[in-house]
């Protein structure tokens, strides 16, 4: 394992080199993480090349040797959550490598957390003591539903205590959503900002809007006292070549985006 660059990290466990993000913030030494990107794996399109989702269609066999891949670089298996788009948190101490979950947490050294997306906005979580970490799937209907929250509940920490890092998800100039997902978020007059009325109707559609998932988790985040907070600034939908997008291809791979204390 070799650094190229501060937010580059060369995956030496493959025939050919593979670059994974690196998150870029201050979490204690102790906290390490890791965010995949599509490079490097064995699939094939659509889910070309480095797919860590069971669910999606691709060859089990090709997703299998993907997760193997990473073995080099992880501590101990990951706990590979079924995600269902709701609050439940699972505790990668204890849990199972199949939990029902769309957040995790750990305590325990070695115990890696992990959350797969293709759009969908993963956030990494840790204190400044680097004594607990967490990781959480936050699409718009994990955050109407309090993801978030559930997170730094199970964590246990004050918000102040808390740093988080956001990964690469849609950005909202192409991420176009009903008025009944901006309704969800109607009860926080800060979220309406976080909507944008499409320029464009066809016909007589119903108003739809561009929603901003990395705002609407600042404001959860702000909510709960987390004022460290850092990425944000990618977009799965445009870098193509670098990101699986469920919104601009439909079937697709999934990255994953790794915590885990050493």
């Amino acid at each position: 394992m070799s650094c190229k660059s501060p937010n580059l990290l060369v995956l030496e466990t493959v025939s050919s080199p593979q670059h994974c993000i690196v998150p870029d913030w201050p979490a204690p030494p102790n906290v390490r993480a890791l965010q995949t990107t599509r490079a490097g794996g064995v699939s094939s399109a659509p889910y070309a090349s480095l797919n860590l989702g069971s669910h999606v269609g691709d060859a089990p066999l090709a997703v299998a040797r993907n997760r193997t891949l990473l073995n080099g670089l992880l501590p101990s298996e990951p706990v590979w959550m079924e995600q269902v788009h709701g609050k439940v948190v699972a505790n990668a101490d204890a849990a199972s490598c199949s939990a029902q979950a769309d957040a995790c947490i750990a305590r325990h050294r070695a115990a890696v957390c992990v959350v797969m997306t293709a759009d969908c906005l993963p956030i990494l979580l840790c204190d400044r003591q680097g004594t607990v970490v967490g990781a959480a799937h936050a699409g718009w209907k994990g955050l109407a539903a309090g993801v978030i929250e559930a997170t730094v509940n199970e964590m246990r920490v004050g918000g102040p205590q808390l740093m988080a890092w956001l990964g690469p998800a849609i950005s909202q100039p192409v991420f176009e959503v009903g008025a009944e997902v901006r309704e969800l978020f109607a009860d926080d007059p800060a979220s309406a900002a976080a909507f944008i009325p499409c320029d464009k109707t066809h016909g007589h559609a119903a108003q739809k809007f561009h929603a901003d998932l990395y705002a609407l988790a600042r404001l959860r985040l702000n909510a709960l006292g987390i004022k460290q907070i850092y990425g944000g600034d990618r977009c799965t939908y445009r870098e193509s070549e670098k990101f699986f997008s469920y919104r601009r291809d439909g079937v697709t791979g999934r990255m994953g985006t790794f915590i885990w204390m050493e």
